[in-house]
């Protein structure tokens, strides 16, 4: 029995001897495992935590985490304790937030098969409802009554950062529908419970939409085709063989907002149909800013005018409302032109109250005539402190018969320049220019009409003197510059009596309207750069100061500017093409000089949709974005990394 246990205990030695050995051995090779570890790898480790994220409602948030340890590492993100499926790299991004997801918490576990795996603090989501209200209002066609184009409060935009790397296309908002009108902006607007700065946008299927404007996201929209007591299946105007405004009408003319109008602020905007009768509409509607209700029941546009003969009578079906809306001293008015450039028709002006709808005064401008509409390419009436509105007509009948005081004799002015006092419900022309030639030009139909106005600044000269002037342009190539105080009437022998002609300033034509800023007015004619006139001892410089390097085909360009009061002026315009537009930025102190294009950007990044020829896309900028319409969306552009 002694013997057995000598022997069994040398073999008891002989093996954990050899145990020994080996586990040297593998030592000895870098196979030994001490807490965890193999020889020369290590465990992962946390070297950077991911950080809480605060994004605004709609945009998405991204999570990162720094690690360390032998390679390869492998990352599972999760929100809260569960694994997010795919979410398998060092960062990870969410989808676009709601407000339901603040709070939310997310974090990651960075193994590599060494244990223990590392896991990562959680990291917290907030999600904010909208950007800071801002002050800043556009609620008007190219930003104000005098239609200068220009938002000199911008502070976000400037000539060093608006560039490929750093500005860029943000986003969308989706409509159905061409999007003709000027989107609007409303800083500070409260709605669906909560603050938001707030765009709204027309559409030609007679659809008005309000968007949060910092994170693009829909408040509310709403159909002008709900149907009326007595018709059926409102729809939008068929438009048939008419390329003018296609495939659909609706909305075209740019709406008008008055923010302090009602308990939340007002819409107005006048909306094209026609039901199945037959029977075609225009009505007036005045929509809650907040909500997109009808806050009054829409007015029907109706309207009469006495002449000596009798009386002009309004036919829906005849007419179209081109140039943008006028909100003047508790008035809404709305000027009118031809649905498809056919018939009889004449040029109307039509004033709406803004409490109730009704009218509020009416005037045609060729009365006795035929033609002298209202076309400007989008632009809108503008309309002087003393409550007097200006506008271009377009080739009609102009009365070269003229009365005692210098005016037409039968009150017909096609393819004039129109000055329009407003007092007591009863507007009437108060003064006028055409030019020497205004009956060939209406014959052959290169007349005012087609191009918009816009009044400047006071401006003083050399001498002092202070001048109230007004610029307007159209088919001729002319610049023209009147005094608002004696704009010059009718001479049969010379336009001597006008304040300042620029002849030819505009070859190609003007389909378009002007834009100021800094003593310099800017105008696209047809094929032509952007020009810059600049402006010394109150009168326009006959050559260009600056032009771009980009010609712009039919129909020019409308541009609008932004600028922080005289510094950082930028020259925002849109060229229109086959099937994709361009949105160009140009510094307005130099014109020659390209800040940005849309075409620029690699891999087609910020490149949008466009209607071929249209002349009534203009490019809305506010609170560091520009907003451009397309045929089924707007589109955002700004600051890729703010």
């Amino acid at each position: 029995m002694a013997r057995i246990e000598s022997r069994h205990s040398c073999f008891s030695t002989l093996f954990l001897a050899a145990v020994l050995a080996l586990a040297i051995a593998l030592g000895d090779c870098g196979g030994s495992t001490v807490n965890g570890h193999t020889g020369g790898a290590t465990a992962p480790s946390i070297t950077q935590q991911p950080a809480n994220q605060t994004v605004q409602i709609g945009q998405a948030a991204t999570f990162t985490v720094v690690a360390a340890g032998s390679p390869p590492l492998s990352y599972q993100w999760q929100e809260g304790a569960t694994n997010i499926s795919g979410a398998t790299s060092a960062s990870y991004t969410t989808a676009a937030t709601t407000l339901a997801d603040t709070g939310s918490t997310y974090r990651v576990i960075v193994s590599n098969g060494i244990n223990p795996p590392a896991t990562s603090n959680y990291a917290t989501l907030t999600v904010q409802s909208a950007s800071p209200p801002s002050n800043l209002s556009v609620p008007t066609y190219h930003n104000d009554n005098s239609r200068s184009g220009l938002n000199s409060n911008e502070t976000t935009l400037t000539t060093a950062n608006v560039n490929p790397t750093d500005f860029g296309k943000l986003g969308t908002m989706p409509v159905t529908g061409l999007v003709d009108a000027e989107p609007l902006y409303v800083g500070g607007v409260t709605t669906n419970g909560a603050v938001h700065n707030v765009i709204v946008v027309a559409t030609e299927h007679d659809m008005v939409y309000a968007f949060d404007a910092d994170t693009f996201a829909q408040l509310w929209s709403a159909s002008m085709l709900a149907n009326f007591p007595g018709e059926t299946t409102v729809t939008t105007n068929d438009v048939g063989g008419c390329t003018q405004v296609a495939p659909e009408l609706g909305i075209t003319s740019t709406p008008v907002i008055d923010p302090s109008a009602g308990p939340n602020g007002t819409i107005f905007l006048v909306a094209m149909s026609v039901d199945s009768s037959g029977n075609y509409h225009q009505r007036l509607h005045a929509l809650d800013l907040a909500t997109g209700a009808d806050r009054i029941t829409p007015e029907a546009v109706q309207a009469t005018y006495a002449t000596p003969s009798g009386q002009t009578t309004f036919a829906p079906l005849q007419y179209e409302e081109r140039a943008a809306l006028l909100a003047l001293n508790g008035v809404i008015y709305t000027s009118w032109t031809s649905h498809c450039d056919e018939g009889s028709y004449t040029g109307w002006v039509i004033g709406y109250s803004e409490s109730n709808l009704q009218q509020d005064g009416v005037i045609d401008l060729t009365p006795n005539g035929t033609r002298g509409a209202i076309w400007m390419a989008g632009d809108g009436p503008a309309a002087d402190s003393s409550g007097n509105i200006y506008l271009l007509t377009g080739n009609g009948t102009f009365d070269t018969s003229l009365n005692g005081s210098g005016f037409p004799g039968e009150g017909d002015y096609g393819n004039a320049f129109v000055k329009i006092a407003t007092t007591q419900n009863s507007p009437s022309v108060a003064d006028y220019f055409t030019m020497s030639n205004t009956v060939t030009e209406s014959g052959k139909d290169t007349d005012f009409g087609s191009g918009g106005e816009m009044l400047l600044p006071d401006l003083t000269d050399n001498n002092g003197t202070v001048h109230h002037l007004t610029v307007g342009a159209g088919k001729d190539g002319n610049l023209y510059v009147v005094d608002r105080d004696n704009m010059g009437k009718f001479n049969a022998a010379s336009d001597s009596a006008i304040y300042q002609e620029i002849d030819g300033a505009l070859p190609g034509g003007v389909w378009a309207a002007p834009a100021y800023f800094n003593n310099a007015v800017y105008y696209g004619s047809v094929g032509q750069p952007l020009k810059a006139f600049a402006i010394s001892n109150a009168k326009l410089s006959v050559t260009p100061s600056s032009q771009t390097p980009t010609s712009f085909g039919y129909p020019g360009t409308t541009p609008s500017i932004s600028s922080s009061g005289a510094a950082n002026g930028i020259v925002w315009a849109i060229q229109n093409g086959s099937s994709t537009g361009v949105l160009h930025a140009y510094d307005a102190s130099n014109l020659a000089t390209e800040l940005y294009n849309s075409n620029m950007a690699v891999g087609s990044r910020d490149t949008f949709a466009t209607s071929v020829n249209d002349k009534f896309v203009t490019p809305l900028v506010a609170n560091g974005k520009v907003y451009v319409g397309t045929p089924n969306a707007v589109v955002v552009f700004g600051l890729l990394n703010k």
